[in-house]
């Protein structure tokens, strides 16, 4: 088969892999359907997380099972699957609280932008989808559950975000709009989108965003207090992870309020004046997929929501070097790729 591999900075390759193969019972093998660039693999393609040798790259997908172990029961060949970008067993103490994403027994993948991967303990991380969910205008929608849409609910989940609350979200990127669909979903009333991209606003504001907020920083906070009663949104969604969006995103949030931080950590340290002295809660991490699967599986095959919008360019696998290149410079909100 063939897939992505990292070699270093600015350095991805589709070259030629060694086929993946059923190792232990409870494991699939997935023919993969669509596949994605995630901003986080932007922090190793840029250096920024070096890597010391060629690694298969990607961890998003949707595909059709081609082969499953002797002790996977849920799934099965033929079906149409989507997973987390994590695999879980499921039935560890961690799991059956709700936290797949740090399974004791999960993991990453052998990198999921390929033509085929491999899913260990496939019954804990794989979601079977009726036949008619494979329509072409439905595989965006799906493959964003594999990873931004629900990374997105988790950031709301975690701040807190119900009905009639005021929310602000610091990050526009595929996360970020998804956070913000998250919360009209959940029934903010206020949803602050933060953001200095015409076409990123277009998008937030289609997904629900109220207001648009393009200042950055100390003008960015009082943006967002001026719009909240002077004091700060009830809850925000912190979807970057540098230092600068951590901090504004704490000091976005009013005395009493709280964030789900769901960035990918490059920090040096949190500024507890911004927490302690303003009762002011951080929740969020590693968003627990195949916990959050079952409430927006339906919402998509129903069409009610359109969570696949983030994917504003296609490109065949063969041009993944083009579709990082695209999301380095900021061509393309998010990339979709097709084996």
């Amino acid at each position: 088969m063939f897939g992505a591999v990292l070699y270093g900075k600015d350095d991805v390759r589709y070259e030629e892999r060694e086929d993946p193969r059923i190792i232990d019972p409870a494991d699939a093998i997935v023919r993969t359907v669509a596949t994605c660039v995630c901003g986080s693999d932007l922090w190793r393609y840029r250096g920024i997380n070096p890597t010391d040798r060629p690694s298969p790259f990607g961890h998003e997908y949707v595909g059709i099972v081609e082969e499953v172990g002797r002790e996977t029961t849920t799934v099965s060949p033929g079906q149409f699957v989507v997973g987390g970008f994590l695999y879980s067993c499921g039935t560890c103490a961690t799991c059956r609280v709700g936290q797949q994403a740090n399974c004791e027994n999960g993991g990453g993948y052998d990198g999921c932008q390929a033509e085929y991967i491999r899913i260990p303990y496939a019954d804990g991380t794989l979601v079977a989808v009726e036949e008619t969910s494979t329509d072409d205008d439905l595989i965006a929608d799906l493959l964003s559950l594999s990873d931004v849409m629900c990374t997105g609910w988790h950031a709301a989940v975690s701040a807190g975000v119900t009905e009639g609350c005021s929310v602000a979200v610091v990050g526009d990127g595929a996360v970020g709009l998804s956070g913000v669909l998250a919360a009209k979903i959940r029934g903010a009333e206020t949803i602050i989108a933060m953001s200095k991209y015409p076409e990123r606003q277009a998008l937030a504001r289609e997904f629900g965003a109220t207001h648009i907020i393009a200042e950055r920083g100390d003008a960015g906070i009082a943006a967002v207090r001026e719009l909240t009663n002077g004091i700060g949104a009830d809850a925000v969604l912190e979807c970057v992870g540098t230092q600068t969006s951590v901090d504004q995103a704490l000091q976005s949030a009013r005395p009493g309020g709280r964030v789900g931080w769901v960035g990918l950590p490059h920090i040096d340290g949190i500024n507890q004046s911004h927490m302690f002295w303003r009762n002011v809660g951080l929740a969020g991490g590693v968003a627990p997929v195949r916990a959050y699967l079952p409430e927006l599986l339906p919402m998509v095959l129903s069409r009610a929501i359109r969570p696949g919008k983030v994917f504003d360019l296609r490109l065949p696998l063969s041009d993944v070097a083009d579709a990082y290149a695209a999301m380095d410079e900021r061509r393309a909100i998010k990339v979709l790729l097709t084996p």
